[in-house]
């Protein structure tokens, strides 16, 4: 029996299906291709992130708890996601329970050679939810939350609770969408892409000053294989990812960012980083953003 105190993450964002498809290139117009391997299951950033903090809080710590915001609905397709995510002892909180339209779908082909990845998808922008639709209850015994700001009133709504309860709040910033604005003075960790600039931000000097001056303490830039950067209070830095050779980068984020959730409540902010860039570094050998973990079990 383990002696670790469970762990309870809320992640808050866009759940969609995901067709992935392994081939040796992505098609150019009008050619038909066959792929050399395929696989479906749940996606979103805040999605593939709470899995990756089920399955590693789940291994040494029994019986945490995660939670999923998202809309999902009642259209048959649904039933793939739920599936997936029930897998991992994920608890969907369905903010679309009554909406018998079809959720997102993705369609992915990842390249053999390099791994690169080639996406066709929608997002959440159909399926915003009011922020008053969420109960206040939800944040109870939670350890932390993070914000993918595909659902920007419902992340700001919670990320406020979180801030008055004092639950640490994460954001995937992926890339800058409209109203983030509104969410970003209740963070504590800001973990960004390079390509995620806010307003009259064009390189990482300015998003680190942007970010700074509306007081997020801990803000980390990453990019690709490139060292992530990182500014902690008055500490700044920079940390090697892995070079491992890539199979497909698929999710590689998500996964990083559900990792770093799951550091970052028994580590420092630059070793929490570190310890999820050599677990989504892991991830990405392997074909699909679930293989890793399957084959990690065996």
């Amino acid at each position: 029996m383990s002696l670790f105190k469970p762990f309870r993450g809320l992640f808050v964002g866009l759940i969609t299906l995901d067709t992935i498809y392994l081939a040796e290139s992505a098609p150019s117009n009008n050619q038909k291709i066959v792929a050399l391997d395929y696989t479906v299951a749940a996606g979103g950033p805040a999605t593939n992130a709470a899995v990756t903090f089920s399955y590693l809080s789940n291994q040494d710590r029994p019986s945490s708890v995660t939670k999923l915001v998202g809309a999902i609905g009642t259209h048959p397709i649904s039933q793939l996601i739920r599936s997936d995510l029930a897998n991992y002892q994920i608890q969907i909180v369905d903010l679309a329970a009554k909406n018998s339209e079809p959720p997102p779908i993705s369609s992915i082909i990842v390249t053999r050679s390099t791994g690169d990845r080639a996406v066709v998808s929608l997002n959440a922008k159909n399926r915003q939810i009011e922020g008053q639709a969420i109960d206040s209850s939800i944040l109870q015994d939670i350890d932390m939350v993070l914000i993918d700001g595909h659902q920007i009133a419902i992340g700001e709504a919670i990320a406020s609770g979180a801030k008055a309860k004092n639950i640490p709040v994460v954001i995937d910033g992926g890339s800058w969408k409209h109203g983030f604005q509104k969410v970003l003075p209740f963070v504590d960790y800001a973990i960004c892409s390079a390509n995620f600039f806010p307003p009259n931000c064009n390189n990482a000097a300015e998003v680190f000053a942007y970010l700074s001056s509306i007081g997020i303490p801990h803000i980390a830039i990453t990019e690709g294989k490139k060292p992530i950067k990182y500014l902690s209070g008055d500490r700044s830095g920079a940390i090697d990812v892995p070079q491992l050779q890539a199979l497909d980068t698929l999710g590689a984020g998500d996964i990083f960012h559900g990792a770093f959730c799951y550091y970052i409540l028994q580590a420092d902010f630059p070793q929490a980083l570190a310890s999820a860039a050599k677990i989504a570094s892991h991830a990405c050998q392997f074909f699909g953003p679930r293989q890793w973990m399957e084959i990690s079990n065996k």
